[in-house]
This record gives structure tokens, sequence and C-alpha cells, in this order.
């Protein structure tokens, strides 16, 4: 049983800004060597990528459950003709 609702745009962003942080982890760690421009792009396309997939994810839901409540009468109701 699922706790909360699945969000992928906050998986998208979370994703994005985790590896924004590894590398710069892997900079102040001395592993590699990294410009303090580098991870600005990352950061912009994670969100604005997170962001498309949280807008396509609400057009799902809403094209879901418009579909739910024209086919579904509900429990104990019956569809009445006009």
């Amino acid at each position: 049983m699922l706790r909360h609702e699945f969000r992928p745009g906050r998986l998208v962003a979370g994703a994005f800004l985790t590896l924004a942080g590894v590398i710069y982890a892997g900079d102040a760690g001395g592993t590699w060597e990294t410009p303090w421009f580098a991870v600005i792009p990352l950061v912009v396309v994670g969100l604005c990528l997170a962001g498309a997939v949280g807008l396509l994810d609400l057009g799902i839901r809403r094209r879901r459950g418009a579909r739910r409540t024209a086919t579904d009468d509900g429990p104990g109701q019956e569809a009445t003709a006009p």
C-alpha cells in the first residue's frame, strides 16, 4: 500500500540535484577539478525536465480522473436514463 502519491517530477529534480552534489563533493574531496559554473546548466536542465515531467503527470492524472468519473457512478448508485 502506498503511503503517498508518486510524483515523478520531484524524483527527476532530486536526481539532478543529487548529481550536482556529487560533482561538488568530488571536487571538494580532490577526486577531480570542477569549474564553479559547470553545475549551473545541469541544475537548470534538471529543473526544466522535472517541470515538464510534472506537467505531463498532471495531464495524465486529470485525464484518468475525468475518465474515471465519467464511467463510474459510484457505489450503490444506478445510472438513470434521461
